[in-house]
């Protein structure tokens, strides 16, 4: 392929193809390609790939009065779940010209609002966000600025903005039921933040669940986290132990609590799932990695990204303003965190061997030794001693 060159024109790319400038317009946007014969169309993309063109965007942009860039707000870069959905995003938009412009926020509402003022700034065509709280201020005043919003993994409880996710509360369902299948009836909940519509719905979804299996759902079998991080699950998990130390199992908000439950059953010498059993919820990349591999509900997460994206260049192209949910439905992926409550093994070996040493002594000892003094029988005599042979012969030859 011939070097880039800044100068090359639609005007030079026709010249070679010996088409209309306008068709040449035409036949690189896959929107319209469909337009122009296909024999033509190909001979204009080979003409412009031996010419090295690229369109101007910002030519572009000042003939549609757009900057075919997306603003994408993710809460946390370093979560494993969102790298697969930013993918899913980028390869849609890439696919309809559109670039994304991703930021990280980092939970925090006053750098969440930073970047979106930056954003309109460079005029961006519509926002992707992630990172939408169940309060409505922030996302009021971006409505109100005119750009189309879409939600992904994220929703609001009355439905006024579009969203895609996964059926929070049916993925909860599935890992209720998976443990209570497998004869667990002590479960807690490691509850993500509740002012956040996943962490609310899952929460929801558990009592649901619980109420449906007909097993208890006490106040101290749950606890609630302030953030999404491994740290507040290993923290949330020592308290809902603290609180109801026979749980048998443990249902996490998502997979992040659920690797800090794994901090705390370790610190606290307790091993998975021998003695409590944990499902985490996204399933990651990596967390079939664990030791053990992790129990998780599975979200399609590049498939949000592709939906979300898909939803927005709708909404982009038809300036459609009706907000609608699009959830996706979970899998539960079972691994070696759960188990049995039944399958726990014995106490361990250690009683057993001084058990065995008591039960011993007791034989050795003879009948009646094991009882108390006043229950014992008499002590009988004990015999005589007996003379060796060669003592009693001498005796006799005397």
């Amino acid at each position: 392929m011939a070097p880039v060159r800044s100068s090359v024109t639609i005007r030079d790319v026709a010249r070679v193809a010996k088409v209309h400038p306008g068709t040449v317009s035409r036949a690189l946007n896959e929107q319209t390609r469909a337009l122009v014969n296909q024999e033509t169309a190909e001979r204009v993309l080979r003409a412009a790939e031996e010419l090295g063109y690229r369109p101007n965007r910002i030519a572009r942009g000042l003939k549609t009065n757009r900057s075919y860039t997306i603003g994408v707000l993710i809460p946390d870069i370093t979560n494993p779940l969102f790298p697969p959905i930013l993918r899913g995003i980028e390869d849609r938009l890439d696919e309809a010209g559109y670039t994304a412009l991703i930021v990280n926020t980092d939970n925090d509402p006053e750098r969440e609002r930073s970047h979106l003022e930056a954003m309109r700034a460079r005029q961006v065509d519509g926002f992707i966000s992630a990172t939408a709280r169940l309060d409505r201020e922030l996302l009021a005043d971006v409505a109100a600025g005119g750009a189309p919003l879409v939600l992904v993994n994220r929703s609001l409880e009355d439905g006024s903005v579009p969203a895609v996710t996964v059926d929070d509360r049916q993925g909860i369902r599935l890992a209720v039921q998976h443990v209570a299948a497998l004869g667990h009836t002590r479960i807690g909940h490691v509850a993500g933040p509740q002012n956040i519509s996943t962490g609310h719905r899952r929460h929801l979804g558990f009592l649901e669940a619980m109420r449906d299996a007909g097993l208890p759902a006490a106040a101290d079998h749950v606890r609630f986290s302030r953030w999404f991080i491994e740290e507040e699950g290993a923290r949330v998990c020592a308290e809902l132990l603290d609180g109801a130390p026979d749980l048998t199992a443990i249902v996490a908000g998502n997979d992040l609590l659920a690797i800090g439950c794994y901090d705390t059953l370790e610190a606290r010498g307790l091993s998975c799932p021998e003695d409590i059993s944990i499902v985490g919820f996204n399933d990651m990349p990596f967390v079939d990695r664990l030791r053990p591999p992790l129990t998780s509900v599975r979200v399609p997460q590049r498939e949000i990204g592709i939906v979300a994206a898909d939803l927005l260049l709708e909404r982009l192209a038809d300036g459609s303003g009706n907000a609608r949910d699009i959830l996706l439905e979970p899998t539960l992926i079972v691994r070696g965190s759960t188990a049995s409550p039944s399958a726990r093994p014995a106490p361990p070996s250690a009683p057993r061997c001084r058990d065995r040493r008591a039960r011993r002594a007791r034989r050795d000892r003879g009948p009646g030794r094991g009882r108390p003094p006043w229950g014992r029988a008499p002590r009988p005599a004990p015999p005589a001693p007996r003379r060796s042979r060669a003592r009693r012969t001498r005796r006799s030859r005397r």
